[in-house]
């Protein structure tokens, strides 16, 4: 047992339940401190978006408020991480540096750096994993390579046995007799200036109390309707769990282990439920083996795709302005609440990266900006799934069609009355394709299209068979490469 104080440096791991830094330190006997240092340009290009910084700002708070009730302070420092850490171990007189991984690939770069500085500087510099269930090297196919498709991924997950949350030693938490100083929440400048997510509290509770009450109300109904459900933006069908996941206010494995407790794995919804949790698992794996797909496509034959850069395009889809009403109603929705629904997800996307011909980099790079639950593994994962050039991709031919889309899954139109209102008046019937509306219908209404509310930016069949075209142009140069590679 060590009795000098041990730094625990917190990350993605904003809670204190199922943190095995914060329990391994506890377990050494001495004193504990807690910090949280914010230095968004170790990051690479992935430092965190405007929503993510509103949610990390409350995510601090509540951490801090968990923390005080152990008889813990959490110290806040702003800058270079190395630095910093010497600078606090120096004032605390620290002899152990702890904190959970992460896995973006400039994080792991700069860990490991820290991990070997500090252990040239004679202290003990430990690590362990929280945010995932399997660790990404640890999981193989039979060829001892990583996973490139889900289904064998998620087949081979089943064979391994998860390991359980892990508990907080049972003994009295105390903090170093000096405490170091830290700046103040606020000093960290972390929500936004304008008054763009003002409307976030109306749909959040980013606290950690908020992620327990978000895990009930999911396992008291919505999972037991989940295969049924999970694809309708216009109920409550999905767990919204994402954001708290990806801030660490919820471990993976406390969700897996509250899904089988609830007795919701043993039936479709929960059993559905957790491959969604494999998913996530499944993105870390692609980023940890591959860590240049957040701005490259996996697929070396996507790397020169003819897109079409078009500003006026992208900032259309960006606004909620593409005049397909079930694109328009996600955007819109993400921009009021910092979240999108799975399905509609993959409908402004593949509009984005098929009809409008805009790089897919774009689109991952807005979603980082201005989501909530922004996870650089699940955001590359489903931005290349959507492009067609990533693992486990939809092929590029498939191209979302947004009416049908808009038809089967918001078949009443009541997702995109709520999010596009000019469009509320409007019959099911006509909600989906308003300029397929006769103009009596439309005038009742008080749609005026091209006034009040866009035609589509693009014709739906022109935009199809224009990606079909950019598509064998890739096909075409690929095999005049491979060619010339031949001769």
């Amino acid at each position: 047992m060590d009795h000098t104080p041990c730094i625990v440096w917190f990350r993605r791991d904003l809670r204190v339940a199922d943190n095995p830094a914060l329990a391994a330190a506890l377990e050494r006997g001495g004193p504990v401190l807690p910090v949280y240092l914010f230095a968004p340009g170790e990051e690479g290009d992935w430092s965190p978006g405007g929503a993510s910084r509103w949610w990390l700002h409350h995510a601090l708070t509540s951490l801090a408020e968990a923390l005080d009730s152990l008889g813990l302070p959490l110290v806040l420092r702003r800058g270079p991480s190395l630095e910093t850490l010497r600078e606090l171990v120096a004032e605390s007189g620290a002899r152990a540096v702890y904190w959970n991984r992460r896995y973006e690939p400039a994080v792991v770069e700069r860990d490991a750096k820290i991990k070997r500085a500090l252990k040239d500087d004679g202290l003990d510099a430990w690590s362990a994993n929280a945010h995932l269930i399997w660790e990404p090297h640890a999981v193989k196919n039979r060829q001892e390579k990583p996973f490139q498709v889900f289904t064998p991924f998620w087949k081979h997950l089943r064979t391994l046995a998860p390991s359980p949350p892990v508990v907080l030693p049972k003994v009295e938490a105390r903090a170093p007799d000096t405490i170091p100083s830290g700046l103040e929440l606020a000093e960290l400048g972390l929500l936004p200036r304008l008054d763009w997510a003002d409307s976030f509290p109306e749909h959040w509770t980013p606290t950690l109390d908020g992620a327990s009450q978000a895990l009930k109300d999911f396992l008291d109904g919505p999972v037991t309707r989940y295969t049924r459900d999970r694809d309708r933006p216009d109920v409550t069908g999905t767990s919204r769990l994402s954001p708290f996941l990806a801030h660490g206010q919820l471990g993976p494995r406390q969700v897996w282990a509250e899904v089988h407790a609830s007795g919701a794995a043993d039936r479709d919804g929960g059993f559905k439920y957790l491959s969604e949790i494999a998913w996530r698992e499944f993105g870390y794996h692609l980023l940890w083996h591959f860590p240049h797909t957040p701005t490259e496509a996996l697929n070396e034959g996507y790397r020169e795709f003819p897109w079409k850069r078009d500003d006026d395009a992208l900032e259309a889809w960006q606004r909620g302005q593409t005049g397909y009403p079930i694109v328009d109603a996600g955007m819109r929705e993400l921009w009021a609440t910092g979240w999108m629904h799975n399905r509609v997800r993959m409908v402004v996307a593949s509009l984005l990266v098929k009809h409008l011909l805009q790089p897919w980099q774009d689109g991952a790079r807005w979603f980082w900006d201005t989501l909530v639950d922004a996870d650089l593994a699940s955001n590359t994962l489903g931005w290349q799934w959507s492009a067609g050039c990533g693992a486990d991709a939809a092929p590029y031919f498939r191209i979302f069609n947004p009416m049908l889309q808009g038809e089967k899954f918001d078949a009443k139109g009541d997702y995109v009355r709520r999010w596009v209102p000019e469009l509320a008046k409007l019959p099911a019937k006509h909600i989906h394709t308003p300029w397929e509306a006769p103009a009596e219908i439309l005038k009742q209404a008080g749609v005026a299209l091209g006034g009040n509310y866009p035609k589509p930016v693009i014709d739906h069949k022109r935009g199809r068979q224009r990606a079909l075209d950019a598509l064998q142009a890739n096909k075409s140069r690929n095999l005049e490469t491979d060619h010339r590679a031949d001769g």
